[in-house]
C-alpha cells in the first residue's frame, strides 16, 4: 500500500511539474512582448498560476517519493483548500448565472442584450473602467466587427436583419488565447478555466450595431446615421453609438450584456466540469492521505 499510494502520488505531482513548465514559459514570454491591455491582461495570472502549480506540485513529488512529512502535509493542507474554493465557486457559478437572457426581437434573427436582465454581480464587474477597458481592447484586436462589416456588407436591411449575430466564433478567443495555443493545449484549458479566455462573445448584436429602439437608419452593419424626425430614444445606448469603427457601440450596455450573456453560458458548463474535477481532486487528495499516513509509520 505504502508504495501503490506514494508512487501514484508521486506521479501524479510529476506530471503536474511538467505541465507548470510550459505555462511559466507562456506567463515570461508574454511578459517580454505583450504590446497591447489585452495581451497584459494575461501576464500576470498565468505566471502566478505556473508558480502556484510549481510550488505545489513540487512538495507534493518530495514528500509522497521522499517520505518528507511536512511537505506532504503542507500539500494536503493546499489541496484541502483547493478543494473548498472549487465547491464553493460552482456553487458561486450556478447562483449568479442564474439571472438573464437575451430578448428575442420580433421579425429579427438576432437577440438584443439588456445590462439590467443579470445579476447585480456581474453587472459589477463590467461596470468597472479598468475591467471593461481592457475587454474593450481585446474586441478591438479581435477585429470582431470588422467581420460582421465584411461578411455583410452588401446585405439590404432586410437581408441584415434575419441575421443570426450571435457569438463571435474565433475572432476574439484567437487574440485572446493565442499565447496559450501556441505553447501548450493543457495551457489552454487551465487559463480557459482561470482568466475565461476562449470565449464567445455575444458581440456582434451587442457591440456592433445600435440598439433597434434607437431607430437609426441602416446603411451598412456597422454605419447607422441618426434619422431626421425620430423621436428621441429613451436608450442611453442611443447616445453612445458612433460610426467610427474604432468606438461603434463597445461603450454601450448592450455590448457589457452581450459578455455576461456568454459569460452565463460558460461559466455554467465551467461549473459541471468543476464537478467532474472535484470528483478527481478528492480521489487524489485521499490517496495524498494515505502516503502521508504512511510516512509517518515509516
Amino acid at each position: 500500500m505504502f508504495r501503490l499510494s506514494n508512487n501514484l502520488v508521486g506521479i501524479l505531482n510529476l506530471v503536474t511539474f511538467l505541465l507548470s513548465l510550459p505555462i511559466l514559459g507562456a506567463g515570461i514570454w508574454l511578459s517580454n512582448r505583450a504590446n497591447t491591455d489585452c495581451e497584459r491582461f494575461l501576464e500576470k495570472p498565468v505566471i502566478a498560476l505556473a508558480v502556484f502549480l510549481l510550488v505545489v506540485s513540487l512538495a507534493g513529488l518530495v514528500g509522497a517519493c521522499c517520505g518528507v512529512s511536512c511537505l506532504l502535509w503542507l500539500y494536503l493542507l493546499v489541496m484541502f483548500l483547493l478543494i473548498v474554493i472549487l465547491f464553493c465557486f460552482t456553487i458561486f457559478a450556478f447562483v449568479v448565472t442564474n439571472e438573464g437572457a437575451g430578448r428575442a426581437v420580433s421579425d429579427r434573427g438576432y437577440k438584443e442584450y439588456r445590462l439590467g436582465d443579470y445579476s447585480n454581480w456581474l453587472q459589477k464587474r463590467v461596470a468597472n473602467t479598468k475591467n471593461w477597458n481592457k475587454i474593450k481592447s481585446c474586441l478591438a484586436d479581435g477585429m470582431v466587427c470588422t467581420g460582421l462589416a465584411y461578411k455583410s456588407v452588401n446585405d439590404t436591411i432586410e437581408q441584415f436583419y434575419k441575421e443570426h449575430l450571435s457569438a463571435v466564433q474565433e475572432m476574439i478567443s484567437v487574440e485572446l488565447c493565442k499565447l496559450s495555443k501556441q505553447f501548450y493545449s493543457a495551457v489552454s484549458i487551465v487559463t480557459s478555466c482561470i482568466l475565461g479566455c476562449g470565449l464567445n462573445f455575444n458581440a456582434q448584436s451587442g457591440c456592433c450595431k445600435p440598439s433597434d429602439d434607437c431607430g437609426f437608419t441602416y446603411i451598412s452593419p456597422t454605419v447607422w446615421n441618426l434619422t431626421v424626425g425620430t423621436a428621441t430614444s429613451s436608450n442611453s445606448d442611443c447616445s453612445l453609438w458612433s460610426n467610427d469603427p474604432k468606438v461603434l457601440c463597445y461603450n454601450c450596455q448592450s455590448c457589457k450584456a452581450g459578455l455576461l450573456d456568454n459569460i452565463k453560458s460558460d461559466w455554467k458548463k465551467v461549473a459541471v466540469c468543476n464537478i467532474v474535477f472535484l470528483i478527481v481532486l478528492i480521489i487524489v487528495y485521499s490517496f495524498g492521505c494515505c502516503a502521508f499516513r504512511n510516512n509517518l509509520r515509516r
